[in-house]
């Protein structure tokens, strides 16, 4: 009983943060001047995307050679397959749930979206994730060292992210700093510690999630890489999904959007790097399924991105792909 309770505990604190945190990253993008949409794919994603990150390093350093090496390569495909399915279908289903609450929103549903940025990030993204299968399907002496890549990769993203044209983020629109709410214009300081403190709160309620759900996948006897591509991402993904949730509900679907984009390219590359430097990279049946099932979603996305007919409902139809996964999942146990 004391799991469950700790889970919806964590469940509840991690929604609290992210509202904090979505306030602050929102006046930082200001402060620093960034393009409106780098503060969803670069400054929020950077910030939701570190605990799948710390699982996988954690994993690696700290885990036994066989539960260390599965929940570390479960953890960096796990991560891809929730952002990249479960995440979208949120989107839009509450994006659904405001055309019932106010049938003209629906007009509004992608003002300030840029799709063709969207199905460009998709591509790439396909780019990176066919070339990490690939490496999960053979071995060959040099590749721990290919995790450099993946890490440069994200670099690379990093700097054209950042480069992009647009409009910079104001500070016209936004509602006041939580820790300064008279202020009309936050101190920088304030700023960085209402951001750093709510992080660090969604930190720490992951990893306690995360342990009870790795508590959960003994006792229903499900093994490490199970827990950690089917499990584990639900609550290291979290965040993401909470970010998509309140923004959509304050009517910022191209934020929404853009931090899902951005997590997705993280976990295409940061924990696969730290993946491959760490572990064999070999992957069972399982986590070929987890690709294969991300790479289907993304594939469907980009094509929605580019013909630009993005819809709520076909959002919400991403959610079909983490379903069929957990279907072969369980047939193939």
């Amino acid at each position: 009983m004391i799991h469950v309770i700790l889970l919806l505990v964590c469940a509840v604190i991690i929604y609290l943060a992210c509202e904090l945190f979505v306030n602050a990253v929102e006046w930082l993008g200001a402060r620093l001047a960034v393009g409106a949409i780098a503060v969803g794919s670069i400054l929020a994603a950077a910030g939701t995307a570190l605990p799948e990150s710390v699982v996988t390093l954690v994993a690696v350093l700290f885990g036994s050679d066989e539960a260390g090496s599965d929940i570390g390569v479960g953890a960096a495909l796990g991560g891809p397959l929730v952002v990249g399915t479960i995440a979208y279908a949120v989107t839009g289903a509450m994006l659904l749930l405001r055309h019932r609450a106010n049938p003209a929103a629906k007009r509004d549903d992608m003002a300030g979206v840029d799709l063709q940025r969207m199905g460009r990030d998709q591509v790439w993204f396909i780019a990176i994730f066919v070339f990490k299968i690939a490496l999960g399907l053979v071995a060959f002496a040099i590749k721990p060292w290919l995790g450099l890549l993946f890490l440069a990769a994200y670099g690379v993203y990093f700097w054209q992210e950042m480069r992009q044209d647009g409009d910079a983020a104001s500070h016209e629109d936004l509602e006041p700093l939580r820790l300064q709410r008279k202020r009309e214009r936050p101190a920088t300081w304030a700023i960085v510690v209402q951001t750093l403190a709510t992080l660090a709160v969604i930190f720490v309620a992951s990893q306690v999630f995360v342990s009870q759900l790795e508590w959960a996948g003994p006792a229903m006897g499900l093994p490490p890489m199970v827990v950690a591509l089917l499990l584990s991402p639900i609550a290291t993904e979290l965040p993401e999904v909470l970010n998509a949730i309140i923004w959509v509900r304050q009517g910022k679907t191209a934020l929404a959007l853009a931090n899902i984009s951005g997590a997705m390219m993280i976990q295409a590359t940061v924990p696969s790097g730290i993946g491959l430097l760490g572990t064999p990279w070999e992957f069972d049946t399982g986590a070929t399924l987890a690709g294969l099932a991300t790479l289907a979603s993304v594939v469907y996305l980009t094509i929605l991105f580019h013909r630009r007919a993005v819809t709520a409902g076909r959002l919400v139809v991403a959610g079909g792909f983490y379903a069929a996964f957990a279907v072969g999942l369980a047939v193939t146990l």
